[in-house]
Formats: C-alpha cells, structure tokens, sequence
C-alpha cells in the first residue's frame, strides 16, 4: 500500500510500475545516494524528516518524470540546483528547515509553488518576497550571467545606434550627392 499525494495505492504483482521511494522518518543520516538519480522512472521521493546532509545532487534535474520531492526538515546546504529547473513535470515540491542558501532558480516550475515550500531556509527570490540583493550577500551564479547578459545589452545598443547612422546617412548623403536623385527626391514630395 502506498499512499502519494493524498491518494492510497495498492501494488500487488504489478511491481514493475513502483515508481515512488518514501523514506520519510527513518533517521536516516549522510548524503542522498547518487545511485537514486539514475532511476530514471522514478516519480516520487519522499526523504522528509530525516538527518541528510550535504547538497542535493546536481544533475537531479535528469529525472524527467519527476512529480514529486520532499526533502523537507533535513540539514542540506548551499543552493538549490540550477537542474530543479528542468523539472517541468514536478507538481509538488518541499524544501522546508534545511539550511539551503542563495536564489531560487528561475523557472515556471518553481515559481509557481506555495513559499512554504522554501521556508526555514536562507534562500531569496521568487516565490519568496525575499529580494535577492548584493549586500546581502546571498548571491549564486546567476548574478553571473546578468553580469555577461549587460555587456550583451550594451552590444546591442551600439549595433543599434551604428546601424541607424549608416541608414541615415546612406540616404541622405545620396540625395546629398547625387543631384538627379536630389531633384527626382523633391519632386516626388512637391506632388504629395
């Protein structure tokens, strides 16, 4: 019998479409096992209340079929994975009372869960009203790439203004000198 989401499930000799792993309250300790990321069929884990510690793995965005994660009221640290983002199936997440730190990556996916959800943590961003700031240095890599992403913006600008000047000036320097278009131009806008 496996209960998930609220719904009760009984898997007698169909084990084989199992997909879900709760091991919730077994005072576990020490990493999550890297060998459970590569059960790619797996939809559900529940590590809640626990004592696991570390990071969660980064590549944890390669289960696809992901809908959902528990890993609340556990002592995991640093960032949230930047790979969580990828998860475009998982339809419940809780990573509530660890010590997880910096932004909440960007994604519909996880912005779209309660705040609850990251509560007891030192994490910013949306869906959180924690602003991420600077001077408070919670910072990860994506303060990075805004970085790269204004020099790109800047380069647009320039292309832009550069552009306009050579347009601008391939007409009017034409009409300038090139008297036959010069009076083809104006007469043009005497009959308008």
């Amino acid at each position: 019998m496996v209960t998930n989401k609220g719904n009760k499930y009984q898997y007698d000799t169909i084990l084989v479409l199992f997909t879900s792993t709760d091991m919730s309250r077994n005072n576990l300790f020490g990493d999550i096992p890297i060998s459970l990321i590569g059960l790619a069929g797996l939809r559900s884990f529940d590590f809640s209340n626990n004592n696991l510690t570390g990071r969660i793995p980064n590549n944890i965005g390669e289960m696809k079929v992901l809908e959902f994660v528990d890993l609340s009221e556990n002592q995991f640290y640093d960032q949230i994975p930047q790979s969580f983002s990828s998860l475009s199936t998982l339809s419940l997440l809780n990573l509530s009372d660890n010590n997880l730190s910096g932004v909440i990556p960007l994604s519909t996916q996880l912005q779209s869960f309660d705040p609850t959800s990251f509560q007891g943590n030192k994490l910013c961003g949306l869906p959180l009203l924690v602003n991420c700031s600077l001077d408070d240095n919670i910072l990860n890599h994506e303060y990075e790439d805004d970085e790269s992403d204004k020099d790109e913006v800047d380069w647009f600008y320039i292309s832009m203004a550069i552009g306009f000047a050579l347009s601008f000036w391939g007409v009017c320097g034409s009409l300038l000198f090139k008297r036959s278009w010069r009076h083809a131009y104006f007469r043009f806008l005497d009959r308008s």
